[in-house]
């Protein structure tokens, strides 16, 4: 879904101005002109390898195996390409599910489907699928407020007594982050760019979903993010394209959530949502038999919600505005949100994208109370449906309303 800021810039920058905000930089492509539409004729084959193909003390990097070893199976894929009429464009190992995953492009004029169904019967290959596309959830802002809501419904300045997210690491699987940010310098074990090898400039979505997760608190500038104490990983898997469209796809998304899981997040956000996919399926899974908990945006226009959200132990979260929603997607704010942009600024923006941002971030302050033992359905509810933020972190009774039992913990004192 592509996302634009207000349409009177003027008023805007007047009124952000007296918030003390500043209005972001225009939406731009990766090398300043209108970028390509995602490549439609590509697939993808996972080839399968022998036993020893994962080895446990593996450190992700773009390969895992000797060099020999690597070019044979380069081989045996170029080998398949050959044999099927295809171009092999690149690859990329995937040990956590036990194949390499290879991209290779069907000629204009041949059926996807006919030619994955071929592929998928020679004996080295576990399967081949479309390469999908992932779009994020952010939307058009009518910037009224310039407060942040969390802050006044989540009572953010009582939770951070209780946990601000220490000790725990989010991946952020989106566009790229401006790290530098200076409500997001040094809040980074990781910045990682699986889209593409050259350098681009930070990316406007990914640094608006960085900053309501976990932007500085007490720093004297911006806003405070739901888990300040939180460290993120910033995997660049979206590319921002003309109109501020952000779109990803199976194999980008693949190597940040394989790099994720690898190296330990707690948390992964997914501010995105597209078709079902069984490599990235895979991938989700291992990360939730791992106790990492998994957050996504959910789209109403798409078939249940979405993939990854329709994943069961996903957590589905939409803006809590949007109506007739499952009973299993969690409504958070996600309309009117100031968050950070790219070149030190900060604006006002709206979408499923950020209610997503905003549980991640609870979903952090969770993880540091509970540890590996947070759950999905610790996550409290009001009656209306909507998160309840102060009931998730700490014992809200019948009897103790949350400012009662903010008070038992000593949160709720000034």
């Amino acid at each position: 879904m592509s996302w634009r800021r207000a349409a009177h810039p003027l008023a805007l920058a007047l009124l952000l101005a007296v918030a003390g905000l500043a209005p972001g930089a225009p939406a731009r492509a990766q090398d300043g002109s209108e970028a390509p539409a995602p490549e439609a004729r590509d697939i993808l084959v996972m080839l399968r390898m022998p036993a020893q193909h994962y080895r446990p003390n593996a450190r992700y990097a773009g390969s895992y195996d000797d060099a020999a070893a690597q070019e044979a199976r380069r081989r045996t894929a170029a080998g398949i390409a050959r044999d099927n009429g295809l171009e092999l464009v690149e690859g990329w190992p995937m040990p956590l599910v036990g194949d390499d995953c290879y991209v290779m492009r069907v000629p204009v004029g041949r059926s996807l489907d006919e030619v994955i169904e071929r592929v998928s019967r020679d004996r080295m290959v576990a399967w081949s699928q479309r390469l999908q596309h992932y779009e994020t959830h952010a939307s058009a802002t009518d910037p009224l407020f310039a407060t942040q809501p969390a802050a006044s419904e989540w009572r953010l300045g009582d939770l951070h007594r209780v946990a601000t997210g220490r000790g725990v690491i989010v991946a952020v699987i989106d566009s790229k982050v401006d790290v530098g940010h200076p409500d997001l310098a040094g809040q980074f074990v990781a910045d990682r760019d699986f889209v593409g090898r050259r350098q681009v400039p930070a990316e406007e979505h990914g640094t608006s979903v960085a900053g309501v997760i976990a932007a500085k608190g007490g720093n004297g500038v911006g806003i405070v993010g739901v888990a300040p104490g939180a460290r993120l990983m910033a995997l660049r898997a979206c590319a921002e394209r003309s109109g501020a469209r952000t779109s990803c796809d199976t194999l980008t998304l693949a190597k940040a959530l394989h790099y994720a899981v690898e190296q330990g997040a707690d948390v992964i956000n997914m501010s995105l949502s597209g078709p079902a996919d069984p490599l990235l399926a895979s991938l989700i899974g291992v990360g939730l038999e791992r106790r990492i908990l998994v957050v996504a945006a959910f789209d109403p226009n798409l078939p249940s919600g979405g993939f990854p959200a329709s994943q069961p132990g996903v957590i589905s979260t939409a803006e809590e505005s949007l109506p007739s929603l499952p009973g299993r997607v969690y409504r958070a704010p996600g309309r009117d949100v100031p968050t950070t942009q790219p070149g030190g600024r900060w604006y006002l923006v709206s979408g499923s994208s950020f209610a997503a941002a905003h549980v991640t971030g609870l979903v952090a302050l969770l993880r540091e109370e509970r540890g590996s033992a947070a759950a999905a359905n610790r996550i409290a509810r009001t009656a209306d449906g909507e998160v309840d933020a102060c009931a998730t972190l700490v014992r809200v009774t019948d009897d103790c309303d949350c400012t009662c039992a903010l008070a038992r913990t000593g949160a709720g004192r000034p």
